[in-house]
């Protein structure tokens, strides 16, 4: 019984309904097996005028069983997620009851928008997201470059945030599955997973959501989902922006707001390298992305030295006003 346990306890250390169910049609097996299989260790030893004791014969039928059991239950472990039995009809596949599950690749958990959608409980499927994606989210955050290191830290600023929150149902998921692990590229893997789990994709990247919809894997795009929401930015509204590069027009910059949205502005070309004020003159939604256009209204330095001035010329003129309203009061008692 202790070996058992101890097997038990090795095989599966997720504990997971799955693993514990395949242990034990394993162990059936195994142990029917080795049932078999002791008549077969009687006659060996009465054929051959083997010159054993009884406890002997005993002991080599359970080490047979042992062997027999450990072999049952590793096969079954392994190969419980693509093998069918037919007789009996026995089938170890995952059936998801309730929502089915939400893959969660890198693009959507840096946009971010996913966490206001779960707290608004808009989803309330659990969400998974696969071992490899985390690996490619740390491999993102230790980029040489400076943008795509900032965006790799925010998608893990973002995954602990969701860990964090009692509301979003969230799991790392560990699983190796073998025709995952031989697919190349992170998206074929997230479709191959996808399929496996019986799950839904949501991603925010245009082309992998065409491609899994010609492989029939369910995908949920958060840009399409915010494009019927018709989240924009209104025209007029004024944002602080820093110019990473010159746009494709003359008098052109390009900037980046943290989730990734371009922001294109009008007569910042020249100010490369600087955060500008801009105030938004439209914003474009499609299933690739979000673009915002706006021009050029000033400097965000300017901005907050100006202010600083003027608080402190006001802090003058109060300070006067209080020093005469205390000179009037003074002159009024010795009168």
């Amino acid at each position: 019984m202790a070996v058992f346990v101890l097997l038990l306890d090795i095989l599966t250390p997720k504990k997971k309904f799955s693993a514990l169910a395949g242990v034990f049609f394993g162990l059936l097996v195994g142990i029917l097996i080795s049932w078999a299989l002791a008549p077969v260790v009687d006659m060996i030893s009465g054929t051959f005028s083997i010159d054993v004791t009884e406890a002997a014969i005993t002991a080599i039928k359970w080490l047979l069983g042992i062997c027999i059991c450990y072999l049952t239950i590793s096969i079954v472990i392994r190969t419980k997620d693509d093998v069918r039995f037919v007789i009996p009809y026995v089938e170890f596949a995952k059936q998801t009851k309730g929502a089915r599950p939400l893959v969660v690749d890198t693009s959507a958990i840096i946009d971010g928008r996913i966490v206001d959608l779960c707290q608004s409980r808009l989803f309330d499927a659990p969400l998974i997201v696969p071992r490899f994606v985390l690996n490619e989210l740390q491999l993102i955050a230790d980029s040489a470059d400076k943008l795509k290191r900032n965006r790799g830290r925010r998608g893990l600023d973002i995954l602990n945030k969701m860990q964090s929150d009692p509301v979003i149902d969230i799991e790392i998921d560990d699983t190796v599955l073998p025709e995952v692990e031989e697919a190349k590229g992170v998206d074929q893997k997230l479709l191959l997973y996808s399929k496996a789990c019986n799950g839904r994709l949501a991603t925010t990247d245009y082309n992998l959501s065409k491609v899994a919809r010609v492989r029939e894997v369910d995908v949920v795009n958060i840009n399409d989902l915010a494009n019927s929401l018709k989240v924009v930015a209104l025209p007029g509204e004024t944002m602080e922006i820093k110019i990473i590069k010159p746009g494709e027009e003359a008098e052109q910059g390009i900037g980046y707001l943290d989730d990734g949205t371009m922001v294109v502005v009008e007569g910042a070309r020249n100010k490369i390298g600087r955060e500008l004020i801009i105030s938004v003159t439209s914003s474009l939604q499609t299933s690739a992305g979000k673009m915002i256009f706006g021009k050029f209204e000033g400097f965000v330095q300017e901005a907050r030295t100006s202010a600083q001035e003027t608080n402190e010329d006001n802090r003058r003129r109060q300070f006067k006003k209080s020093g005469r309203s205390n000179n009037i009061g003074e002159t009024r008692n010795r009168g």
